[in-house]
């Protein structure tokens, strides 16, 4: 640098490659920057397309260079991409260089541009055509297949045929193959992939395999989650193309244990209300999401009360919720050592300052994320690997004051309501009971929308869980799985 010359950091960077190329037929200047934008001038005006966001990839048709991109659609008479999201538009670029030796040297540097972003090369994909409105292959065949063809990503699409396929599927793949996993679905199939990979001998490697999610079940609170806070539509344009443009963040998983058997959890654990809601409404399944809120007034109107008990270690800022725990919490038995997959955190439950609440109970929900569905901004405090749960308990509720909590739900502001306790945990035990009005009776325990345990004369009680109706608990594990994301 010259000693006279002035530092300057706002200098722009040498262009990986700047030629003059026929634009529409005339001769135009064009740069490739260091940053990867494709800068050009017309006599209509400046053009400018990156790598970063708008270029998918690029062929070459002859003599000419065609830059495939995706814009935010603004309703212009651009080729729209996809269905009926219109969420993004195509709106190729074509060049043509002056001769051959240049039209190479731009492919080169497009090619190692393009290549520098870590995008994946290859998914595994998982359609789930039960899920929801039972609308997923349809979504996939004309919004998601589109867009990674133009993006040159190989798939190898599998439908699931049956609950836990997908888990079957993960739990043997090989996953040197594949650059991430896809799921075409509701929340359940990527709770079927996160617990697959968990319980791999190999599950280190595994859960570096990111995972993408493209919403077609009822709930999609995962997805939400994701796009919501960066202003992207919940829609299966938007998270494909976060998928394609490769960026990666990590994701809590939390471990709920019963003696010996585990489940991994990635969304949330519910008991009372919203357990009986979210798993009761599946006979309205066909309703798609509607189906929650149709069920949810039914069940305020009939409203239930459990006794119980939860125990928590609360993360700081929220010391002064519950009460001292009257007794120590002891870490569950560990799974033998010849087990393969992941064991869960290695915490000593014991030396923690554990508190208490006790019953009786309208809700007990648990949340990793902030929504639990599109609509449903369940936690909006949470974060995806902060290293805590967000935990949003209601002892009683008058049923008028519960219906307007209800309405709240899409903005999160039900948790600042009075008869809500809203905190997070680094560690959670629930001691369920049953209901205060019919003693007989007990609940359901949910997680990610699958039925953890059912109690006596619960909905489909007769249908085994996972675990029995009783105590179990929860660790969290920071950042253990690994999502696309699209910032």
């Amino acid at each position: 640098m010259d000693p006279l010359q002035p530092e300057n950091d706002h200098l722009p960077s040498p262009p990986l490659i700047s030629d003059r190329v026929l634009i529409n037929g005339v001769v135009t200047p064009l740069t490739l920057t260091a940053e990867g934008e494709l800068q050009w001038t017309t006599e209509s005006g400046r053009g400018k397309s990156t790598t970063e966001k708008e270029i998918l990839s690029f062929v070459v048709e002859g003599n000419k260079v065609r830059v495939k991109t995706l814009v935010e659609s603004t309703g212009s008479s651009s080729i729209c991409c996809g269905g009926s999201g219109g969420d993004y538009a195509r709106n190729d670029f074509v060049f043509e260089p002056l001769y051959d030796e240049s039209r190479k040297l731009w492919c080169d540097k497009l090619r190692q541009r393009l290549h520098s972003l870590g995008r994946p090369k290859r998914l595994l994909v998982f359609v789930n055509p039960f899920g929801g409105n039972k609308t997923a292959r349809k979504i996939f065949v004309e919004e998601v297949k589109p867009l990674f063809d133009d993006a040159d990503v190989q798939l190898d699409v599998q439908e699931t045929k049956y609950q836990l396929h997908a888990k079957e599927m993960v739990g043997s793949m090989d996953v040197s193959k594949y650059d991430g996993i896809v799921c075409v679905s509701g929340d359940g199939v990527l709770v079927e992939v996160v617990n697959g990979l968990l319980e791999r001998e190999d599950w280190r490697t595994a859960l570096k395999l990111p995972i993408g999610m493209v919403p077609a079940g009822s709930g999609n609170g995962m997805i939400k989650s994701l796009l919501d806070p960066v202003g992207m539509s919940c829609s299966a344009a938007s998270a494909t193309v976060s998928i394609i443009r490769g960026h990666r963040r990590s994701l809590d998983v939390a471990t709920i244990s019963q003696g010996t058997t585990k489940f991994f959890s990635v969304l949330m654990l519910a008991w009372g209300l919203v357990a009986d809601i979210d798993i009761e409404s599946e006979k309205f399944r066909w309703m798609g999401s509607a189906r929650f809120d149709v069920y949810g007034l039914q069940r305020i109107i009939c409203l239930r009360q459990y006794n119980g008990r939860i125990l928590f270690v609360p993360a700081p800022g929220s010391e002064s919720c519950g009460q001292p725990a009257s007794d120590n919490v002891e870490k569950e038995s560990s799974v033998s050592d010849k087990t393969p997959g992941y064991q869960g955190p290695d915490t000593n439950l014991e030396d923690l300052e554990w508190r208490e609440i006790k019953g009786p109970f309208v809700s007990v929900w648990l949340h990793n994320v902030p929504w639990g569905a599109e609509n449903t901004l369940a936690a909006p405090n949470a974060k995806f690997s902060d290293g805590f749960l967000d935990l949003i308990v209601m002892k009683d509720c008058p049923k008028l004051a519960l219906l307007s909590l209800m309405t709240k739900l899409s903005d999160g502001t039900h948790v600042q309501s009075p008869y809500v306790s809203y905190l997070k945990v680094k560690a959670f035990v629930l001691e369920p009971g049953a209901r205060i009005d019919e003693e007989d009776k007990e609940g359901i325990i949910d997680s990610d929308g699958e039925v953890l345990a059912r109690g006596r004369k619960s909905y489909k009680c007769d249908e085994k869980g996972l675990m029995s109706y009783g105590k179990l608990q929860i660790t969290v594990d920071q950042g253990l799985a690994t999502l696309f994301s699209p910032e």
